[in-house]
């Protein structure tokens, strides 16, 4: 307000009766007071934006965190299944040479019945066979031998239905090749044969069983 209108105004206030000045007064003090409304409505908008981009920005650190945690546990699990499977191949390999040595233990029958030489290649077979499955186990890989299991299609192989008095139907009733896990993971599944129902009873001769008292 320049110094000129407010001599003017303050004229016209002495100017004035008593009702026209409390008027004026009265005026005065709710332009004050809108602008005071004014001013702190402006406030609560500030405030209200800035505690929506508060949020927002808390909102994107947290899932950038939980982004980089999740990228950090699988370059970790790949980084350990790198080293705990590497050796994959080269174990398959190895089963190979396990189960020939395993099959000329079998060819080769009872060691007590052959000659010396005989004896003392069959005990060489047996400590390779020995050592091997110990590396396999300091390795982390172990032989499984699933006779009389429950067949698991995740384990095994089933390669024949036998009939079998022994083992219940849908049970690996013989092992026709070991299998084998490498740190939980299965390496070779064991081939089987799978116990369809008991076996039938053929101790009687055909026709034993018909009445011939009549």
């Amino acid at each position: 307000m320049t110094e000129t209108a407010k001599n003017t105004t303050e004229e016209e206030m002495q100017n004035a009766s008593p009702a026209e000045q409390v008027a004026a007064e009265e005026a005065a003090q709710e332009d004050v007071a809108q602008d005071q409304a004014d001013a702190d409505g402006s406030a609560d908008d500030v405030i209200a934006a800035l505690q929506a981009e508060n949020a927002e920005l808390k909102d994107r650190l947290l899932r950038t965190a939980a982004e980089a945690e999740n990228i950090r546990r699988r370059a970790k699990k790949d980084v350990e299944d790198s080293a705990n499977y590497a050796i994959t191949k080269f174990a398959r390999d190895l089963l190979d040479v396990g189960d020939n040595l395993r099959r000329a233990l079998e060819a080769a029958g009872d060691g007590s019945q052959q000659n010396e030489a005989m004896k003392t290649l069959i005990e060489g077979v047996e400590m390779t066979e020995r050592t091997l499955l110990k590396s396999f186990e300091q390795n982390g890989i172990e032989k499984m031998e699933p006779l009389g299991e429950k067949l698991d299609p995740n384990k095994h192989q089933a390669v024949f239905e036998m009939p079998s008095a022994e083992h219940p139907e849908g049970h690996v009733a013989q092992v026709m090749q070991a299998g084998y896990v490498l740190k939980g993971r299965l390496l070779r599944p064991a081939m089987v044969g799978v116990a369809k129902g008991a076996a039938p009873d053929t101790s009687a001769e055909p026709g034993s069983n018909v009445d011939t008292s009549a």
